[in-house]
């Protein structure tokens, strides 16, 4: 058995005072937090569990120890002999994979075991489980007698292997350390044994700072991701362990390399560290890898990934015999998660997951339809386990959002990702029917929200030192999490519900939004009205002279539509459609079309217009290659734009290369035959969304 001092005194505490210590009291009894505590019960529950007997607790959340007298007895014989150590299998062997990846590449076994206080036995099994964890990063972990051990890797794979290792099994340590900083505390040794807590904190600024500044907000993790590595970078180049150089080719004009290049400079200032080219490239990979935390501030108009997305829903669906394919909540958030996904993959930045087996054993008939359904669209691209179950998470939460009709609300802290809070929040509406709404806060919006006490507060990570009482699930929502979920709003019944014993009788509620849901309904068809009939009457078909540049005919397109009234400031817009364009190509590939497009608070209505050339021009396409263009496609939006809005866009972008008819009608310079497509592509739109709810 191994086991930490702490770890020791929780099960002594509880067996001798069976039922009356509660997490509070613990932390309180052995003066650390109670996040550290529930942390140490996670461990104490395997620990329980070889001596078959469990963990439980009484309605009043008491603690105590559940099994036959003779099981138990057994443990605390055990307990009386056996010397603790103050660090976890975890800790320790992420000390080794430090000395392994930070030092060597040739190590001798016994200064290894004798640096981690560990016998060349326990040694042995911690290297057999890394070298299995170091081959998914193409790291290679030997082992000679009389050599010792030998570690073969570049520097960009040892960066990966270190930060998913932090990531994975450290994740809430490091929510809860960046937190304390950002709080003020001060730390006198190095954070997990490896970051300079004055480092992590300068980073963590002057990072958050500049997303700001560009209005991006990523998921919790990937942001978290984001600060780790570029703290590993900084620590790495610092100890002259420099990555070797990297192919760049054009990525130095993505607003993400200069995003990253502007983050560097502060921190070069702050620091005095000056990172290479390489280093730049190699943080604005990750960067262009994050996902952002809403997903409905994804471009709308991903033609190619989009029409990808909606074979494979289409698929999916056909195989479970359920109609998916009008949830645009469901494409939308795919669209959101896939295209960085997609771009990491090409990467080779495989991501592990570690719900991945509990995934599969607990959706494998929507696991498999999944799998399948990629792997016959996304032909050129291999999406390993770990990708396909986080994909099946959005499915999941859409299958289950279809069975929802239930009256409490409850707040999910989920900072994992956006399928996975999703996710939850249709578990939770669907196992338990008291709740009616969820609302899913990331670690940022928590911290600066206030909650009343009607609301259940539930957490799928340990919230640091917070005098909140909430309820911590797994992810994926155990029964075990269900059951305690259910026990809270027992227990709390008449808290819950106290502000509907206080409404008014309804008959005194006429007129006053005692229908929310049709209020709702009448302001998505005032949504779609709009959208649709400033799209048509916006439309336009023009015929350009050939100028040998897509230039002057965007610009006069977008100063016409100034002129007419649809924008405010023509020259803000050209700025915004060429900071979109570094992004990447407007031209659609195969085809002679280009959608240029942008979202812009100088834009009043949706436009949609063509100009036609008489001669083609040479563009960018998405893919990265030069295209000839003959049909260039403008596709304005405001900044701000309501869900179906953004649906309205998206079923023009995705229709451009539906099938070849379609593809000829746009690329046409016909305006009456575009006019009827758009007609139609809206009238199904009408039929098969808003007539049938």
């Amino acid at each position: 058995m191994v086991i930490t001092s702490r770890e020791k005194s929780i099960i002594d505490l509880i067996i001798r005072t069976s039922g009356k210590h509660t997490v509070s009291t613990l932390a309180d009894y052995l003066n650390v937090s109670g996040r550290t505590i529930q942390r140490n019960l996670k461990s104490v529950e395997k620990i329980l569990h070889e001596y078959q007997v469990e963990l439980k607790r009484t309605n009043n959340e008491g603690l105590f120890i559940d099994g036959k007298d003779e099981q138990i007895f057994k443990l605390i014989q055990k307990l009386t002999s056996i010397v603790p150590t103050d660090e976890t299998p975890e800790e320790r062997k992420l000390s080794l994979l430090i000395i392994l990846l930070q030092e060597g590449p040739y190590f001798k076994k016994q200064v290894i075991a004798n640096q981690l206080g560990v016998s060349q036995a326990t040694l042995t099994v911690y290297l057999d489980e890394l070298a299995g964890w170091l081959s998914k990063f193409s790291i290679t972990l030997t082992r000679k007698r009389g050599v010792g051990v030998e570690v073969s890797a570049d520097e960009a794979n040892k960066r990966h292997a270190l930060v998913n290792f932090f990531m994975v099994y450290f994740y809430e340590e490091m929510i809860e350390s960046l937190y304390l900083i950002q709080k003020g505390n001060q730390f006198s040794t190095p954070i997990l044994g490896y970051f300079s807590p004055d480092i992590l904190q300068i980073v963590d600024q002057v990072t958050n700072l500049a997303l700001s500044k560009k209005q991006i907000r990523l998921i919790d993790s990937d942001y978290i991701g984001l600060v780790v590595y570029t703290c590993l970078t900084i620590q790495r180049t610092k100890n002259n362990l420099m990555l070797d150089e990297l192919v760049i080719k054009d990525q130095v004009e993505t607003h993400e390399y200069r995003l990253i290049e502007s983050i560097a400079g502060e921190l070069s200032e702050r620091l005095s560290v000056s990172l290479t080219k390489s280093d730049l490239y190699f943080l604005s990979v990750i960067l262009k890898g994050s996902k952002v935390q809403a997903a409905d501030s994804i471009d709308y108009d991903g033609i190619i990934l989009g029409q990808l997305i909606k074979k494979v829903i289409r698929k999916v669906s056909s195989k479970l015999h359920v109609d998916l394919s009008d949830d645009f909540s469901l494409y939308q958030g795919l669209m959101a998660h896939m295209e960085p996904s997609i771009y990491r993959l090409k990467q080779k930045m495989e991501l592990f997951n570690p719900m991945t087996e509990e995934i599969r054993k607990k959706y494998p008939v929507l696991f498999m339809a999944v799998k399948d359904s990629l792997e016959s669209e996304f032909k050129d691209i291999q999406f390993p386990d770990d990708e396909v179950a986080f994909i099946v998470l959005h499915f999941g939460s859409a299958l289950l959002m279809q069975e929802e009709d239930v009256n409490i609300k409850a707040v999910v802290v989920c900072p994992t990702g956006i399928g996975t809070s999703k996710m939850l929040a249709s578990r939770i509406q669907k196992e338990i029917a008291e709740i009616q709404t969820v609302e899913i806060l990331s670690l940022t919006e928590f911290q600066a929200a206030t909650f009343k006490e009607e609301d259940i507060v539930i957490s799928t990570v340990r919230l640091p030192y917070t005098d909140l009482d909430y309820t911590l699930v797994s992810p994926l929502l155990s029964e075990k999490d269900i059951q305690s979920i259910r026990n809270y709003v027992k227990t709390n019944l008449e808290k819950l519900t106290r502000i509907t014993k206080n409404v008014e009788p309804v008959t005194k509620d006429i007129g006053k939004g005692k229908h929310p849901k049709v209020r709702e309904l009448l302001q998505e068809i005032k949504d779609v009205s709009f959208s649709i009939e400033s799209i048509l009457d916006n439309f336009r078909v023009y015929r350009k002279e050939h100028t040998g540049t897509h230039l002057p005919v965007l610009t006069e397109m977008v100063e016409q539509a100034e002129k007419d009234g649809l924008l405010t400031d023509s020259h803000e817009v050209m700025y915004e459609l060429h900071e979109r364009e570094k992004k990447g190509g407007f031209g659609i590939p195969e085809t002679t079309m280009a959608l240029f497009h942008c979202r812009s608070e100088h834009i009043k209505e949706l436009i949609f217009q063509i100009s036609h050339l008489n001669q083609p021009c040479t563009i960018k396409g998405m893919n990265g290659e030069e295209m000839e263009m003959k049909s260039l496609l403008l596709m304005l939006a405001p900044a701000n734009m309501s869900k179906r809005e953004q649906e309205i866009l998206s079923i023009i972008s995705t229709s451009l290369i539906e099938n070849n008819m379609s593809m000829m009608i746009f690329s046409s310079s016909n305006e009456s035959m575009i006019r009827k497509k758009l007609e139609d592509l809206f009238l199904e739109y009408l039929q098969n969304n808003l007539v049938k709810e």
